[in-house]
């Protein structure tokens, strides 16, 4: 008997995250839910998923200016759908939330990001997990990733985990860095994606499948 399960992977950028999450999905015959569940939030509110993720990564003072700009947009009348009229980065968290919870009250699931390390804080049912790396790993990795310098590699990895932290700290009113939010926390610098993804095979088996 498998009891239902979720995963919750949270990351510094550069630590393979995206691979990690995708290749332990398969190992454990569960969706991977990231980036993609956007998808439903752009139906919702009518937002590109660049939208979306621009109102989610920026600071607040950012946040405002752009829902005044799509509210006078929306009044323009070239958006007319009334849930579009206040289109807040609150609005967006909320929704996405929500969206989670009701995900893994129907399956098991490997949820990266999106803040499921808050949003299932209380949930004996969810293993939440960090991966970290020193620096100079990350550079490497993003360096491959994207073909850039050193100096592009560590301002993309400056942008994206600033943008995620600000994120984590307006709507979790805390730091995703803290250890006590997580079960598990992983330097993964000098590990394979496959080593990872077995070794986080095996704990979750051992933890939820019976």
């Amino acid at each position: 008997m498998e009891n239902k399960f979720v995963v919750a992977i949270n990351r510094e950028c550069g630590t393979n995250g995206s691979a990690i999450a995708k290749r332990l999905g398969e190992l454990l015959g569960v969706k991977v839910y990231d980036r993609k569940l956007l998808e439903t939030l752009t139906s919702r509110f009518n937002l590109t998923t660049e939208e979306i993720e621009k109102v989610k990564a920026k600071k607040k003072p950012w946040w405002e200016d752009f829902c005044n700009f799509y509210n006078q947009f929306c009044d323009m009348g070239i958006r007319q759908s009334e849930s579009n009229k206040e289109v807040t980065s609150m609005k967006v968290y909320q929704a996405e939330a929500q969206i989670l919870r009701d995900l893994v009250q129907k399956e098991s699931c490997i949820i990266l990001g999106r803040s499921a390390f808050h949003i299932f804080r209380d949930d004996p049912q969810v293993a939440k997990v960090f991966l970290i790396a020193n620096e100079e790993n990350r550079i490497r990795r993003i360096c491959q990733k994207y073909n850039v310098d050193e100096k592009q590699a560590s301002q993309i990895i400056n942008e994206t985990d600033e943008a995620r932290e600000t994120f984590t700290k307006t709507f979790a009113g805390t730091t995703r860095y803290d250890s006590r939010h997580y079960d598990l926390v992983i330097n993964v610098g000098s590990y394979q994606v496959e080593q990872v993804a077995n070794f986080l095979a095996s704990l979750v088996e051992k933890r939820f499948k019976k």
